[in-house]
């Protein structure tokens, strides 16, 4: 699956990984569902900072449609709360 981070660019994130990243989203969804800033920062910070480890940069001169696209750290939660769907924002 190809992931990307918006304003940063895009990762190739292994299927193996894909539980432990919605394990995050997860969090996450909670996070904005309970209006907890705190929480959703962290959450947030959390799911990028996987996806940065678990997945493998793809070069910028790649041209790759994204299966999936995530905020930047630096989204806030009304806007995050626009992109979640009842499955957060890493469908599965």
């Amino acid at each position: 699956m190809i992931m990307r981070i918006l304003g940063e660019g895009q990762y190739d994130i292994a299927d193996k990984h894909l539980e432990q990243l919605n394990h995050l989203d997860t969090a996450l969804q909670k996070a904005a569902d309970a209006s907890d800033g705190t929480a959703f920062a962290s959450a947030l910070s959390a799911l990028l900072d996987a996806v940065r480890s678990l997945g493998t940069p793809l070069p910028n001169e790649t041209i790759t449609p994204s299966d999936l696209v995530l905020p930047d750290e630096t989204t806030s939660l009304p806007q995050v709360r626009e992109l979640l769907s009842d499955e957060g924002l890493i469908p599965g």
